[in-house]
Protein backbone atom coordinates (compact mmCIF):
# COMPACT_ATOMS: atom_id res chain seq x y z
CA UNK A 1 0.00 0.00 0.00
CA UNK A 2 1.25 3.56 -1.21
CA UNK A 3 1.44 6.11 1.45
CA UNK A 4 2.25 9.71 2.01
CA UNK A 5 4.92 11.34 4.43
CA UNK A 6 5.46 13.99 6.04
CA UNK A 7 9.08 14.86 7.04
CA UNK A 8 9.79 18.18 9.42
CA UNK A 9 13.34 19.32 9.36
CA UNK A 10 13.44 17.49 6.23
CA UNK A 11 16.48 20.08 5.09
CA UNK A 12 19.16 19.27 7.16
CA UNK A 13 21.65 16.35 7.76
CA UNK A 14 18.91 13.86 8.24
CA UNK A 15 16.06 15.26 6.71
CA UNK A 16 17.88 15.29 3.24
CA UNK A 17 19.33 11.56 3.25
CA UNK A 18 15.22 10.97 4.68
CA UNK A 19 13.29 12.78 1.80
CA UNK A 20 15.89 11.60 -0.76
CA UNK A 21 15.21 7.86 0.55
CA UNK A 22 11.30 8.21 1.13
CA UNK A 23 11.54 9.83 -2.70
CA UNK A 24 12.73 6.83 -4.34
CA UNK A 25 10.89 4.41 -2.64
CA UNK A 26 7.79 2.98 -4.70
CA UNK A 27 5.86 2.52 -1.52
CA UNK A 28 5.91 6.16 -1.65
CA UNK A 29 2.65 8.27 -2.76
CA UNK A 30 4.19 11.40 -2.12
CA UNK A 31 6.59 13.07 0.25
CA UNK A 32 5.98 16.62 2.06
CA UNK A 33 9.19 18.21 3.06
CA UNK A 34 8.69 20.81 6.30
CA UNK A 35 11.27 23.25 6.83
CA UNK A 36 11.50 27.40 7.50
CA UNK A 37 13.59 27.81 4.20
CA UNK A 38 11.95 26.19 0.97
CA UNK A 39 14.84 24.55 -0.90
CA UNK A 40 16.16 24.44 -4.58
CA UNK A 41 16.22 21.15 -4.42
CA UNK A 42 13.26 18.87 -6.40
CA UNK A 43 13.31 15.08 -5.51
CA UNK A 44 11.17 13.28 -7.18
CA UNK A 45 7.17 13.02 -5.61
CA UNK A 46 8.49 15.66 -2.93
CA UNK A 47 6.70 19.25 -2.51
CA UNK A 48 7.88 22.13 0.38
CA UNK A 49 5.89 23.91 2.70
CA UNK A 50 7.76 26.49 4.63
CA UNK A 51 6.88 25.91 8.73
CA UNK A 52 8.87 27.44 11.42
CA UNK A 53 8.06 25.25 14.12
CA UNK A 54 9.60 27.09 16.86
CA UNK A 55 6.74 29.51 16.16
CA UNK A 56 4.16 29.53 19.19
CA UNK A 57 1.87 30.36 16.06
CA UNK A 58 2.68 27.42 13.97
CA UNK A 59 -0.21 25.15 13.22
CA UNK A 60 1.27 21.72 11.37
CA UNK A 61 -1.93 19.64 11.68
CA UNK A 62 -3.38 21.73 8.86
CA UNK A 63 -0.43 20.46 6.57
CA UNK A 64 -0.58 16.66 8.21
CA UNK A 65 -4.30 16.25 6.94
CA UNK A 66 -4.19 13.42 4.57
CA UNK A 67 -0.69 11.89 5.58
CA UNK A 68 -0.51 8.41 6.39
CA UNK A 69 3.48 9.04 8.50
CA UNK A 70 5.05 12.07 9.94
CA UNK A 71 8.79 11.26 10.65
CA UNK A 72 9.86 14.03 13.03
CA UNK A 73 13.53 15.59 12.83
CA UNK A 74 13.60 19.50 13.20
CA UNK A 75 15.93 20.38 15.38
CA UNK A 76 18.45 23.13 16.37
CA UNK A 77 21.37 23.34 17.74
CA UNK A 78 22.13 26.81 18.34
CA UNK A 79 22.25 29.31 20.09
CA UNK A 80 23.84 27.19 22.43
CA UNK A 81 24.63 30.66 24.29
CA UNK A 82 20.64 30.92 25.23
CA UNK A 83 19.09 27.51 26.07
CA UNK A 84 15.80 29.31 25.74
CA UNK A 85 15.89 29.45 22.09
CA UNK A 86 16.52 26.26 21.54
CA UNK A 87 13.87 25.06 24.28
CA UNK A 88 11.28 26.73 22.58
CA UNK A 89 12.51 25.44 19.04
CA UNK A 90 13.09 21.79 19.94
CA UNK A 91 10.75 20.86 22.82
CA UNK A 92 7.66 22.87 22.82
CA UNK A 93 7.84 23.02 18.58
CA UNK A 94 8.04 18.90 19.24
CA UNK A 95 5.52 18.74 21.41
CA UNK A 96 3.17 21.10 18.99
CA UNK A 97 4.37 18.11 16.18
CA UNK A 98 2.87 15.46 18.63
CA UNK A 99 -0.54 17.52 19.16
CA UNK A 100 -0.69 17.75 15.40
CA UNK A 101 -0.23 14.24 14.40
CA UNK A 102 -2.97 13.06 16.34
CA UNK A 103 -5.06 16.36 15.97
CA UNK A 104 -4.55 15.23 12.18
CA UNK A 105 -5.34 11.58 12.43
CA UNK A 106 -1.82 10.26 11.39
CA UNK A 107 -1.54 7.14 12.18
CA UNK A 108 2.11 6.72 12.33
CA UNK A 109 4.49 9.09 13.94
CA UNK A 110 8.56 8.37 13.81
CA UNK A 111 10.32 10.42 16.35
CA UNK A 112 13.95 11.36 16.54
CA UNK A 113 15.58 10.55 19.52
CA UNK A 114 19.06 10.60 20.19
CA UNK A 115 22.01 8.69 22.08
CA UNK A 116 22.31 11.97 23.86
CA UNK A 117 18.65 10.84 25.57
CA UNK A 118 20.12 8.31 27.56
CA UNK A 119 21.44 8.54 31.14
CA UNK A 120 25.62 8.10 31.47
CA UNK A 121 26.27 4.43 30.83
CA UNK A 122 29.02 2.53 30.07
CA UNK A 123 31.99 2.64 27.85
CA UNK A 124 33.10 -1.23 28.30
CA UNK A 125 29.75 -2.52 27.25
CA UNK A 126 26.85 -1.93 25.04
CA UNK A 127 23.46 -1.28 26.59
CA UNK A 128 20.08 -1.83 25.17
CA UNK A 129 16.76 0.40 24.59
CA UNK A 130 16.08 0.06 28.17
CA UNK A 131 18.53 2.25 29.59
CA UNK A 132 16.89 4.95 31.28
CA UNK A 133 16.05 8.06 29.05
CA UNK A 134 17.05 11.01 31.56
CA UNK A 135 20.18 12.56 29.52
CA UNK A 136 22.81 14.27 31.29
CA UNK A 137 20.90 17.76 32.75
CA UNK A 138 23.93 20.03 32.28
CA UNK A 139 23.64 19.96 28.44
CA UNK A 140 20.77 21.35 26.13
CA UNK A 141 20.71 18.86 23.74
CA UNK A 142 20.27 16.11 26.12
CA UNK A 143 17.92 17.76 28.48
CA UNK A 144 15.82 18.82 26.01
CA UNK A 145 15.89 15.18 23.83
CA UNK A 146 15.81 13.46 27.50
CA UNK A 147 12.29 15.32 28.14
CA UNK A 148 10.69 14.68 24.58
CA UNK A 149 11.34 10.82 25.25
CA UNK A 150 9.17 11.82 28.59
CA UNK A 151 6.25 13.52 26.29
CA UNK A 152 6.30 10.73 23.98
CA UNK A 153 5.68 8.52 26.92
CA UNK A 154 2.20 10.83 27.81
CA UNK A 155 1.51 10.70 24.31
CA UNK A 156 1.65 6.97 23.58
CA UNK A 157 -0.60 6.42 26.43
CA UNK A 158 -3.29 8.98 25.46
CA UNK A 159 -3.26 7.65 21.86
CA UNK A 160 -2.72 4.11 21.81
CA UNK A 161 -4.06 3.81 18.29
CA UNK A 162 -0.74 5.66 16.99
CA UNK A 163 2.35 3.80 15.98
CA UNK A 164 5.15 5.64 17.29
CA UNK A 165 8.68 5.25 16.80
CA UNK A 166 11.49 6.47 18.63
CA UNK A 167 15.15 6.48 16.81
CA UNK A 168 18.16 6.61 18.67
CA UNK A 169 21.19 7.21 16.26
CA UNK A 170 24.68 7.32 17.64
CA UNK A 171 26.55 10.74 16.13
CA UNK A 172 25.38 11.31 12.36
CA UNK A 173 27.57 12.25 9.71
CA UNK A 174 27.77 12.38 5.73
CA UNK A 175 30.58 14.25 3.37
CA UNK A 176 27.52 17.00 2.41
CA UNK A 177 26.76 17.14 5.94
CA UNK A 178 30.47 18.96 6.61
CA UNK A 179 30.11 22.56 5.86
CA UNK A 180 27.10 22.31 8.14
CA UNK A 181 28.50 20.30 10.74
CA UNK A 182 31.49 22.32 11.16
CA UNK A 183 29.78 25.54 11.26
CA UNK A 184 27.67 24.13 14.07
CA UNK A 185 29.98 22.58 16.42
CA UNK A 186 33.47 24.01 15.52
CA UNK A 187 32.21 27.43 14.31
CA UNK A 188 32.45 29.05 10.99
CA UNK A 189 36.11 30.03 11.07
CA UNK A 190 37.55 26.89 12.12
CA UNK A 191 39.13 25.63 8.72
CA UNK A 192 38.26 22.29 6.98
CA UNK A 193 42.15 22.15 6.40
CA UNK A 194 42.68 21.15 9.84
CA UNK A 195 41.30 18.06 8.73
CA UNK A 196 44.66 16.95 7.28
CA UNK A 197 46.83 14.48 8.75
CA UNK A 198 49.51 15.99 8.12
CA UNK A 199 48.45 18.98 10.51
CA UNK A 200 48.14 16.38 13.08
CA UNK A 201 51.47 15.22 14.79
CA UNK A 202 49.82 13.82 17.87
CA UNK A 203 45.79 13.66 19.36
CA UNK A 204 44.65 14.36 22.54
CA UNK A 205 43.26 10.89 24.14
CA UNK A 206 40.79 12.22 27.04
CA UNK A 207 39.67 9.25 29.65
CA UNK A 208 35.99 8.06 28.68
CA UNK A 209 36.35 9.75 24.86
CA UNK A 210 34.58 6.35 23.57
CA UNK A 211 31.51 7.12 21.16
CA UNK A 212 29.86 5.17 18.15
CA UNK A 213 29.20 6.96 14.95
CA UNK A 214 26.84 6.23 12.07
CA UNK A 215 26.48 7.77 8.21
CA UNK A 216 23.47 9.54 7.77
CA UNK A 217 21.85 7.67 4.90
CA UNK A 218 22.46 4.44 7.38
CA UNK A 219 20.18 6.45 9.50
CA UNK A 220 17.30 7.59 7.02
CA UNK A 221 17.50 3.73 5.61
CA UNK A 222 15.82 2.94 9.18
CA UNK A 223 13.63 5.60 9.15
CA UNK A 224 12.14 4.63 5.80
CA UNK A 225 11.80 0.84 7.32
CA UNK A 226 9.95 2.39 10.56
CA UNK A 227 7.58 3.87 8.22
CA UNK A 228 6.80 0.60 6.32
CA UNK A 229 7.26 -1.64 9.19
CA UNK A 230 4.97 -2.54 11.81
CA UNK A 231 7.07 -1.46 14.61
CA UNK A 232 6.38 0.28 18.10
CA UNK A 233 9.10 1.43 20.58
CA UNK A 234 12.41 2.52 20.50
CA UNK A 235 15.42 1.28 18.09
CA UNK A 236 19.19 1.98 18.54
CA UNK A 237 20.89 3.05 15.46
CA UNK A 238 24.95 2.90 15.65
CA UNK A 239 27.90 0.98 13.47
CA UNK A 240 31.66 -0.70 14.56
CA UNK A 241 33.60 0.18 15.11
CA UNK A 242 33.79 2.25 18.42
CA UNK A 243 35.23 5.52 17.74
CA UNK A 244 37.97 6.26 20.32
CA UNK A 245 41.47 8.11 20.20
CA UNK A 246 42.96 4.99 18.93
CA UNK A 247 41.10 4.44 15.99
CA UNK A 248 41.00 7.88 14.87
CA UNK A 249 44.83 8.62 15.58
CA UNK A 250 45.44 5.77 13.02
CA UNK A 251 43.24 7.38 10.38
CA UNK A 252 45.76 10.38 11.09
CA UNK A 253 48.86 8.69 11.36
CA UNK A 254 48.75 10.77 14.65
CA UNK A 255 49.98 9.51 18.56
CA UNK A 256 47.73 9.47 20.66
CA UNK A 257 48.90 11.44 24.03
CA UNK A 258 46.85 11.01 27.33
CA UNK A 259 45.04 14.58 28.35
CA UNK A 260 43.22 14.70 31.59
CA UNK A 261 39.73 15.75 31.38
CA UNK A 262 39.85 18.54 33.13
CA UNK A 263 42.38 20.29 30.80
CA UNK A 264 40.04 19.47 28.18
CA UNK A 265 37.05 20.95 29.47
CA UNK A 266 38.94 24.01 30.52
CA UNK A 267 39.99 24.51 27.28
CA UNK A 268 36.61 24.11 25.37
CA UNK A 269 34.61 26.44 28.29
CA UNK A 270 36.95 29.12 27.68
CA UNK A 271 36.99 29.22 23.74
CA UNK A 272 33.18 28.60 24.33
CA UNK A 273 32.58 31.47 27.05
CA UNK A 274 34.74 33.95 24.49
CA UNK A 275 32.03 33.12 21.73
CA UNK A 276 35.04 31.15 19.57
CA UNK A 277 33.37 27.44 20.08
CA UNK A 278 29.73 26.93 19.44
CA UNK A 279 30.18 23.52 20.79
CA UNK A 280 29.31 24.40 24.73
CA UNK A 281 31.63 22.14 27.62
CA UNK A 282 28.13 21.00 28.78
CA UNK A 283 28.01 18.88 25.84
CA UNK A 284 31.49 17.83 26.44
CA UNK A 285 31.19 16.31 29.67
CA UNK A 286 27.65 14.60 28.44
CA UNK A 287 29.04 13.10 25.37
CA UNK A 288 32.36 11.54 27.90
CA UNK A 289 29.20 9.56 29.67
CA UNK A 290 26.93 8.44 26.97
CA UNK A 291 26.27 4.58 26.82
CA UNK A 292 27.28 2.76 24.04
CA UNK A 293 24.51 1.31 22.42
CA UNK A 294 23.63 -1.95 21.25
CA UNK A 295 21.98 -2.33 17.99
CA UNK A 296 20.29 -6.32 18.38
CA UNK A 297 15.93 -4.97 18.45
CA UNK A 298 17.36 -2.56 14.86
CA UNK A 299 18.28 -5.83 13.06
CA UNK A 300 16.02 -8.01 14.19
CA UNK A 301 12.61 -6.24 13.97
CA UNK A 302 13.43 -3.99 11.29
CA UNK A 303 16.04 -6.04 9.20
CA UNK A 304 18.09 -3.53 8.80
CA UNK A 305 22.27 -3.33 8.88
CA UNK A 306 24.68 -0.42 8.49
CA UNK A 307 26.31 -0.44 4.99
CA UNK A 308 29.27 1.54 6.03
CA UNK A 309 31.58 1.34 9.14
CA UNK A 310 32.16 4.32 11.48
CA UNK A 311 35.89 3.91 10.04
CA UNK A 312 34.01 4.34 6.62
CA UNK A 313 31.90 7.52 7.73
CA UNK A 314 34.96 9.20 9.51
CA UNK A 315 37.02 9.12 6.62
CA UNK A 316 34.14 10.52 4.14
CA UNK A 317 33.21 12.98 6.46
CA UNK A 318 36.99 14.50 7.16
CA UNK A 319 36.99 14.83 3.14
CA UNK A 320 34.33 16.71 2.58
CA UNK A 321 35.42 18.77 5.59
CA UNK A 322 38.91 19.38 3.46
CA UNK A 323 36.93 19.96 0.35
CA UNK A 324 33.93 21.94 1.87
CA UNK A 325 30.85 19.23 0.92
CA UNK A 326 27.18 20.29 0.90
CA UNK A 327 23.98 20.36 -0.48
CA UNK A 328 21.47 22.15 -1.97
CA UNK A 329 19.49 23.68 1.52
CA UNK A 330 20.74 26.56 3.19
CA UNK A 331 21.49 24.63 6.14
CA UNK A 332 23.41 22.21 4.08
CA UNK A 333 25.48 24.78 2.27
CA UNK A 334 29.21 23.78 1.10
CA UNK A 335 31.27 26.57 2.39
CA UNK A 336 35.38 26.01 2.69
CA UNK A 337 37.19 27.61 4.81
CA UNK A 338 40.74 27.97 5.23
Amino acid sequence: MSSDVVVTGATGNVGTSVVRLLSEDPEVASVRGLARRIPDWSPPKTEWTAVDLGSAEADPAAVFEGADAVVHLAWAFQPTHDPAATWRTNVLGGIRVFEAVAAAGVSVLVHASSVGAYSPGPKDRAVDESWPTHGWPGAAYCREKAYLERALDTFQRDHPEIRVVRMRPAFLFKRQSASEQRRIFGGRFLPGAAARPELLPFLPDIPGLRVQALHTDDAAQAYRLAVRHDVRGAFNLAADPTVDAELIGGMFGARPVRLPRTAARSAIAAAWGLHLLPASPHLFDAVLRLPLMDCTRARTELDWRPRHTATEVLEEFLLGMRTGAGEATEPMRGRKAG
